[in-house]
């Protein structure tokens, strides 16, 4: 039987027994029908999306329908994990539709992480609904009406437990580092964020979830949820590029190969292939440009989003007059590759 995505984990609970987050280290994506029909055996799968807690032995019946079909990494985590106390869970994606548990909702993210599959490459609706604020600490996620005493019991033993941040979200390296990459503040990329081979994120720079580059890519701005950064380009610092769910809409923004957003500029529409957009500058869909020939005279005024995927073109304010304009782009940009060879 076809199934979208496999993965097998362990998970956080709750006092409730409920749970709050789930940790999958080798994903599978369109595992084999040979896999999957062996698995379905173990926990009785039939068919849709399901997240099933495994026992022990099963682990080890996992563990073996692993081996068989050539998969040794998760055969060796189901090994290990049938020895473990922690809770495990399988999670079987018949489809690619909205998640409905938090094991389904934190499966996706991580297939987006392992650039197992790009974003909007898979079905994340309802995701912020689906997961709830925890605490992330130094001692794993704690749910946030069990933190205060959780924080009492540490101090009274002589321990401390530090809060990192309470959001949905986890920062992505506590889950998956990427090949080839540099983070200099790892707490600025969350769990579903897509960090391309050879990407750098400097101090200042965040790539949201459902959000991230192609390959070799400088981020020192900010990359909001839903934005995809293509090869070669380069987010300057302070540069911030309008997400979907930050004022976009509908409009999937993007930024294309080789482009420049320099230093504190903004984008609200989708970049083309080797494009700039001078620092300061803040160019959405909605503004009006006024657009220049190679002599330099006006041809026209239009809206940012008529532009939308162009290639070449450089967006630059009248130093005098504060017009916008956009004109031939006659240089792209081109990253250092010293820098970005991240091994």
């Amino acid at each position: 039987m076809a199934i979208f995505s496999l993965a097998l984990g362990t998970a956080t609970k709750n006092r409730d027994g409920k749970i709050i987050e789930a940790f999958f280290p080798n994903p599978l994506l369109n595992p084999s029908d040979a896999l999957v029909s062996a698995i379905a055996k173990v926990v009785d799968f039939q068919e849709g999306n399901q997240a099933v807690e495994v026992t022990s032995s099963q682990a080890a019946q996992l563990a073996t329908a692993f081996n068989a079909n050539g998969d040794s990494a998760n055969s060796s985590f189901a090994t290990k994990a049938g020895s473990s106390s922690q809770p495990l869970v399988l999670v079987i994606l018949a489809t690619d539709e909205q998640p409905t548990s938090v094991a389904e909702g934190f499966l996706k993210l991580q297939l987006i992480s392992h650039r197992l599959v790009q974003p909007h490459g898979t079905v994340l609706d309802g995701i912020f609904g689906l997961l709830h604020n925890i605490a992330w600490t130094n001692v794993g996620p704690i749910d946030l009406p069990e933190l205060a005493e959780r924080q009492i019991d540490a101090r009274l033993n002589g321990d401390v437990i530090t809060v990192d941040c309470v959001d949905k979200f986890p920062k992505m390296v506590d889950y998956v580092v990427p090949a080839g990459i540099r983070i200099a503040d790892t707490s600025r990329v969350r769990l579903g964020a897509h960090v391309g081979q050879g990407t750098t994120v400097m101090h200042e720079g965040f790539i949201n979830f459902n959000a991230g580059t192609t390959g070799v890519s400088m981020v020192e701005g900010r990359i909001s949820a839903g934005v995809m950064v293509g090869e070669g380009s380069d987010v300057g610092g302070g540069a911030s590029i309008m997400g979907t769910l930050s004022g976009g809409g509908k409009m999937v923004i993007s930024i294309g190969e080789n482009c420049l957003l320099g230093a504190n500029s903004g984008l609200g529409f989708p970049l083309g292939d080797r494009c700039t957009i001078e620092s300061g500058l803040y160019v959405t869909a909605g503004t009006k440009v006024r657009m220049l020939d190679l002599s330099g005279k006006e041809i026209e005024i239009a809206k940012a989003r008529d532009l939308a995927g162009q290639t070449d073109l450089l967006f630059r304010r009248h130093s005098v007059t504060g017009q916008i304009e956009c004109l031939t782009n006659k240089t792209a940009v081109e990253l250092n590759n010293e820098l970005h060879h991240n091994n």
